[in-house]
């Protein structure tokens, strides 16, 4: 039995080791033809290897998709007509920029009547409190009886009052006017329009919506990474990723958060990278393909595939140990291209069976050497 080593595997070992299981073989005896006699022991040769540790590194690719860094949905707050849509889809906007214009007449009649209401109230407490002051001054004369006290008394209540129903006008004008700021919709943020659902002359309700805003001039890159890498790759900040409509150009992406949870669903975790997109050649939504480098803080046990046996019950290798054979078993990590990330009861200079399976069984007697 032989098996073939890639420059890669021999590192894994210090040299090949031959395992020398005793058994024997029968042939015809002459002297009785037709019966068996032992012929001695004959060697069953195994190669195995010395077991030590490696660097692990590798490039993984993954699914991901390009998402606006901001993006908002506008809706009409107040029932009316669209008086005119200032934009559309592609236009780019600034902060702040009207971009649709509603029009309801009785938002406006609301706001005309309040002011009108408002100014009348300042006129009453206007004339309440001038009464008022020329009482309590006349009330300070050193002539007795000039003002009754009652008469002061009364005036200074209904300033008050007159004051108090100015207040609440002056609230609820107020509020008018906030209303009637609805029927002007404004931009967020800086973005781009991408979705336009309304023209001039259309009746819109209270939730109906018009336009949709994006900010892309940074995108977010989310790539659901499998369990297996989550901590393999957590010093790594930077990726580089490919997408359909630019095969031959590389961009790239800076680590920013982290769910900081696996989805029971699919094992992964959501990481997401922020995109610099300043020249706009990447969309929202394009699938990409993310490279993420991998790589572990501390050595680990590389093993050729050849070496782990995997039945329905368990996966190991096979140690020699003692001149016995024994199953260790072990949990697969990464796979790389020198072999395969193996975990369990091992230690380096551990000989292992290069070819494992059930097939050999523990408690073997076995001889070895150096090869």
């Amino acid at each position: 039995m032989h098996y073939t080593f890639s420059p890669r595997s021999l590192a894994l070992g210090t040299g090949l080791v031959l395992l020398i299981a005793c058994g024997s073989s029968k042939k015809e005896d002459p002297a009785n033809p037709g019966s068996m006699v032992s012929s001695g022991p004959v060697a069953d040769t195994v190669q195995a290897f010395l077991l030590k540790t490696d660097t692990l590194k590798k490039m993984v690719e993954l699914p991901g998709e390009l998402i606006p860094y901001l993006q908002t949905d506008l809706y009409a707050k107040v029932q009316g007509y669209v008086q005119a849509m200032k934009v559309d889809i592609g236009d780019r906007v600034r902060k702040g920029q009207t971009l649709a214009v509603i029009e309801a007449p009785e938002i406006n009649t609301q706001v005309a009547q309040s002011i009108a209401a408002l100014q009348a109230a300042k006129a009453k407490l206007t004339a309440s409190a001038d009464n008022y002051n020329r009482l309590y001054q006349a009330s300070q004369s050193p002539s007795p009886g000039i003002v009754a006290p009652v008469d002061l008394v009364n005036s200074r209540n209904q300033m008050l009052a007159d004051s108090a129903s100015y207040e609440a006008l002056r609230q609820q004008t107020q509020a008018y006017k906030e209303v009637s700021g609805y029927l002007y919709i404004s931009a967020p943020f800086e973005g781009v329009i991408t979705t336009r659902k309304a023209d001039p002359g259309a009746l819109v309700n209270a939730n109906s919506m018009l336009l949709t805003v994006q900010d892309n001039n940074t995108l977010r890159l989310r790539v659901a990474v499998p369990e297996i890498y989550v901590s393999a790759a957590n010093g790594n900040k930077n990726l580089s990723f490919a997408v359909d409509a630019y095969p031959e150009q590389k961009f790239t992406g800076v680590l920013t958060r982290k769910t900081e949870t696996i989805d029971p669903g699919t094992r992964t975790e959501l990481w997401e990278f922020d995109v610099d997109n300043a020249k706009h050649l990447l969309k929202a939504g394009t699938f990409v393909y993310a490279r993420i480098g991998l790589g572990r803080s501390t050595p680990s046990f590389v093993l050729p595939p050849s070496a782990i046996a995997t039945t329905l019950e368990r996966k190991f290798v096979i140690r020699v140990k003692n001149g016995k054979t024994e199953y260790v078993d072990v949990r697969q990590g990464m796979t790389t291209d020198a072999g395969i990330e193996v975990f369990g009861n091992l230690a380096t200079g551990d000989t292992l069976v290069t070819k494992a399976t059930d097939e050999r069984k523990p408690g073997t007697t076995a001889y070895w050497k150096v090869h």
